[in-house]
């Protein structure tokens, strides 16, 4: 397989775990997908901007998710994200700090 195709393949399979992320199980929450798997919606966003970063191409944090979600991040958040738990919230604390990093609580 040459280069062309095996980027447009992968592209397309983002494409396609975006829409399942966004439209298909807009239920599944964020701090479920980090618990289980180690990255969530804002991961996938923040790699989308240090992608970008690598292509000398500016984008922040916000306009990395919007990008991603497809509207402004607190307006899906508001939309579609429930309150976790305290137990979620413990075991997202430690998810991120394994597969992120020290997490900023300020």
């Amino acid at each position: 397989m040459d280069d062309q195709t095996r980027t447009e393949l992968e592209a397309a399979a983002f494409r396609r775990l975006r829409q399942h992320l966004m439209e298909d199980r807009k239920d599944v929450q964020n701090i479920d997908l980090m618990n289980l798997a180690g990255f969530c919606r804002n991961c996938l966003s923040r790699w989308y901007a240090e992608a970008a970063t690598e292509r000398g191409i500016e984008m922040t944090e916000p306009e990395a998710r919007e990008a991603f979600y497809g509207m402004p991040y607190m307006a899906w958040k508001a939309q579609n994200q429930t309150e976790a738990s305290p137990e979620q919230k413990a075991a997202f604390d430690t998810s991120f700090a394994e597969n992120v990093g020290p997490r900023d609580k300020g």
